[in-house]
């Protein structure tokens, strides 16, 4: 009973707190369990954005409109996984081609895009019902435009811990029941919502996949003291309340989902030999989200000439880190739409970041020839020749060995086309080779010019 009353209030609170700063609150009757979607936000986000798509729906398809469009969603969703199908959207044959949402526009000046912003619908549902067999519910399920994004089991410190939360989510929230095999669309890797999180009222613990004893919790705390955990709060607020005043945030919360997460792929070999491609879905943890956002946001009010230094410690999910800074520095606008930075140049010894940075900003931008890696092997040009056409031409995200930066460097001070632009230079410091004679000719070769960001 006590557990309970606890719970319940501090799952009211969050609600309210989220609908304060514009959230939609839902319930369960809204939602459909089979499809694992918010059906009149689906609808009624595509009738906003997409008129003409709606009315071709429903031309073909009558009363039978909102169904069919679910029915091709989810499609889909189980080919795509939810990630991909909120950026790119999906078609369905007669109808053409349906956006699932609008990421914020780089600048102000199409009202088209600031509309279709303005549309997206954040959803929260409290005790959110996914199985229609034993009336299971999880305490919160977070929605953009009917599709799931998050859920969150939430416990308070005066009866229970986030270890709880955990443990519920490894035991109780299972993508297939146990006994029927019956799977639940909401609770799947990469079909359904993307992110669950272990919240108390002082912890919170993130997991990508749901994987019953196996599923593998990462922290979601700003730390405290050099420990981890979250510093009590001087306002009397708990101190977890950066999640619902930072994170869910509606611009800050859309920013994540268009511009952080993404699927990581790696070749693995077991113990017979026997390789296969292991998916991971990479949701940002907190330093990573406060260390990108506050570079970001310096470099736009400040422009270049700035000097920053990130510190991650081993295993933080520091090549993330780069590839989300990166990307965001050369989408940076002026209001009138002039690029602050030109290119982003990464300075490097890691062979594997070209390829873990492609792949992730492909994920997120979804366009061919943002990035170029110079210095491989497998080209036949020289590296002076790889970085001239790569900078002359405009590839916005450059990535260069330490021993070839200087290459940079030298296309940056003697090509006239090149001299006025501004250019974003991210230098990846944790290899020995960046000491000694090496690493002073760096600092030498950027002193030649004030108007790079490091």
């Amino acid at each position: 009973m006590s557990d309970l009353h606890h719970e319940k209030h501090f799952e009211a609170y969050v609600v309210d707190r989220l609908v304060a700063q514009g959230w939609l609150r839902g319930d369960s009757a809204g939602y459909d369990m089979d499809y694992a979607l918010y059906p009149q936000d689906l609808e009624d986000w595509v009738k906003a954005t997409q008129p003409d798509k709606w009315d071709r729906l429903v031309a073909m398809n009558g009363a039978d409109a909102r169904k069919t469009l679910m029915n091709r969603l989810d499609k889909a969703l189980s080919r795509n996984g939810t990630m991909q199908v909120l950026r790119r959207g999906f078609d369905i044959a007669g109808v053409g081609h349906i956006d699932l949402s609008e990421a914020a526009p780089e600048d102000k000046r199409n009202e088209k895009v600031l509309h279709r912003y303005a549309s997206n619908r954040l959803r929260v549902v409290p005790q959110l019902k996914y199985h229609p067999g034993r009336e299971l519910a999880i305490d919160l399920g977070l929605f953009l435009n009917g599709l799931p994004l998050a859920t969150v089991e939430l416990k308070t410190d005066f009866t229970q811990r986030a270890e709880s939360a955990k443990e519920q989510y490894r035991t109780d929230r299972l993508p297939e029941d146990p006994r029927t095999k019956r799977k639940h669309p909401l609770l799947m890797f990469k079909r359904g919502a993307v992110v669950h999180f272990a919240m108390s009222d002082s912890e919170i613990w993130m997991t990508t996949k749901l994987a019953g004893a196996d599923t593998f919790f990462l922290p979601f705390n700003k730390g405290y003291d050099g420990h981890g955990g979250n510093e009590p709060r001087a306002d009397g607020e708990y101190p977890v309340a950066y999640f619902w005043e930072e994170i869910c945030q509606p611009d800050a919360f859309l920013r994540i989902f268009h511009s952080f997460v993404y699927v990581e792929k790696k070749d693995v070999v077991d113990l017979r030999g026997n390789w296969t491609v292991k998916e991971t879905l990479i949701f940002p943890r907190f330093h990573q989200l406060d260390a990108v956002n506050s570079m970001i946001a310096d470099a736009k009010e400040n422009g270049p000439g700035q000097a920053y230094l990130c510190e991650h410690s081993a295993g933080s999910g520091k090549t993330s880190t780069i590839a989300w800074t990166a990307h965001d520095l050369i989408k940076l606008r002026t209001d009138d739409g002039k690029a602050i930075f030109d290119a982003a140049i990464i300075v490097t010894d890691r062979n594997v970041l070209d390829g873990q940075l492609q792949d992730a900003v492909k994920q997120i931008d979804h366009q061919d020839g943002l990035i170029a890696a110079i210095d491989r092997e497998t080209s036949s040009k020289s590296k002076s020749q790889q970085l001239s056409e790569a900078m002359l031409k405009g590839t916005p995200i450059i990535v260069v060995t330490i021993q070839t930066f200087p290459y940079a460097m030298e296309a940056i001070l003697t090509e006239t086309s090149l001299k006025e632009k501004s250019f974003a230079v991210i230098i990846d410091e944790a290899h020995t080779s960046q000491t000694g004679s090496t690493a002073s000719k760096l600092q030498a070769t950027l002193a030649l010019s004030n108007r790079l960001l490091k």
